[in-house]
């Protein structure tokens, strides 16, 4: 007999059974009763999900409205390209269609987005009562399209005045989110 994922009610002629419009399960009344926009799937309207799947189209619909102009909109980092010694001031930014991350500077250069691995964020101002820290960079290990091979990237904010410091700061929050969200997207 088909039960609910959630709290194994067993679904008859009272207790049907309705599906999450994010992850295709079914689920009792109870368990789906959320009704949030599902715009990545062409859902406009908020349509039923489950409460797992309804936080992260809530946290995405939230990174679509903030985030995600930050993202594309850059900011200037110095950029260190796999064991190089010395670092090149870059402009980072999310390409139009989302699926690069685009580095102008001298050179040239796009990482596909679903080819990084992890992302780590880099701070200062660490005390051990754990005080106030600030993000001042990143490293993304990706993998080389057509290979097994781990490259890294590293992006430190520019301590130049020139460069605006709280747009670098933001811009490595938005992209610390986009990470976890997409993480979140793989993992169901």
């Amino acid at each position: 007999c088909p039960r609910c994922m959630q709290c194994d009610t067993k679904f008859d002629f009272i207790t049907r059974k309705h599906h999450c419009r994010r992850c295709g399960k079914c689920f009792c009344d109870k368990c789906c009763s959320k009704k949030v926009p599902l715009p990545r799937m062409c859902f406009v309207d908020p349509v039923r999900q489950c409460a797992e799947c309804a936080l992260i189209s809530q946290k995405e619909t939230e990174f679509y409205d903030k985030q995600l102009k930050v993202l594309m909109n850059g900011a200037t980092f110095f950029v260190t390209l796999g064991t190089a010694d010395k670092s090149e001031l870059m402009v980072c930014r999310l390409s139009n269609n989302q699926r690069y991350l685009v580095l102008d500077g001298d050179g040239h250069y796009e990482i596909e987005i679903i080819q990084i691995s992890t992302v780590q964020i880099l701070t200062e101002g660490f005390t051990p009562g754990g005080g106030n820290t600030r993000a001042i960079g990143m490293i993304l290990p990706y993998k080389v399209p057509g290979s097994e091979e781990l490259r890294q990237v590293k992006f430190t904010a520019s301590e130049d005045f020139s460069c605006n410091k709280k747009l670098s700061a933001s811009w490595l929050a938005a992209m610390h989110k986009a990470t976890k969200l997409l993480y979140e997207s793989r993992d169901q």
